[in-house]
C-alpha cells in the first residue's frame, strides 16, 4: 500500500469551507416560474450552500396539503431538470424520493430523508402559503429548532406558530446579518 506523505509547516491549519449546509426547496413546482426557481438558486449561491435541493411534491402529497389540483409528478419534474440543464449550476440536485415511493409522503419522512443524505445545517426554503402550511402541523416545534426557513417572498397572512419562531425564519430578499 502506498502512502501520500504531505509535509505542512509547524501550525498549519486547513482552511475552513467556505459553502455549507443544504437548501432544499420544498413546494410542488406547479406554479413556480423559471424566475422564482433562479431567485432559490441566487439564494443559495449567495448565501453559500453546498446544495440546493428542489424536491417536488407527488400529486397525492399536494391533494392531501393543499385540495389544489396539479400536474402529474413526472411532468413537474422533467421541467425542473430542464430548468436545471440550462442554468449549467452543478450544486443543484433534484430530490426523487416522491417519485420512487408514488404515493403521499410526509414532510416528516421527507425532511427525515434529507437530513439523512445531506449535510447540514438544512434550510427550508419554502412560499409564504407552504410555510403556513408546514406551521400549521403538529410537528412544526419538533423541526424549527433542528432546521431554519427562508422564505420567498413576505407572508401576508401569518400563522401564530411561525410568529413565536420568528427568530428562525427570514426571506429570501432580507439582507443578512453576519
Amino acid at each position: 500500500m502506498k502512502r501520500d506523505i504531505q509535509h505542512v509547516p509547524y501550525g498549519y491549519e486547513p482552511p475552513a469551507k467556505e459553502r455549507k449546509g443544504t437548501l432544499i426547496f420544498y413546494d410542488s413546482f406547479e406554479h413556480i416560474t423559471d424566475h422564482e426557481l433562479e431567485a432559490a438558486a441566487n439564494t443559495a449561491a449567495e448565501r453559500k450552500f453546498t446544495k440546493l435541493v428542489l424536491y417536488p411534491l407527488h400529486e397525492e402529497t399536494v391533494r392531501r396539503m393543499s385540495k389544489e389540483p396539479v400536474r402529474s409528478y413526472y411532468k413537474r419534474e422533467d421541467r425542473l431538470h430542464e430548468w436545471k440543464r440550462d442554468q449549467g449550476r452543478s450544486f443543484i440536485t433534484i430530490e426523487t424520493l416522491e417519485g420512487k415511493r408514488k404515493k403521499y409522503t410526509p414532510l416528516d419522512t421527507a425532511l427525515r430523508h434529507i437530513s439523512d443524505v445531506y449535510p447540514p445545517p438544512y434550510f427550508l426554503y419554502l412560499t409564504p402559503e407552504t410555510a403556513n402550511l408546514f406551521a400549521s402541523y403538529s410537528s412544526f416545534e419538533e423541526w424549527i429548532v433542528k432546521l431554519r426557513l427562508i422564505l420567498s417572498a413576505e407572508p401576508q397572512q401569518l400563522h401564530p406558530r411561525l410568529a413565536k419562531f420568528s427568530h428562525r425564519w427570514d426571506v429570501a430578499g432580507a439582507v443578512q446579518e453576519e
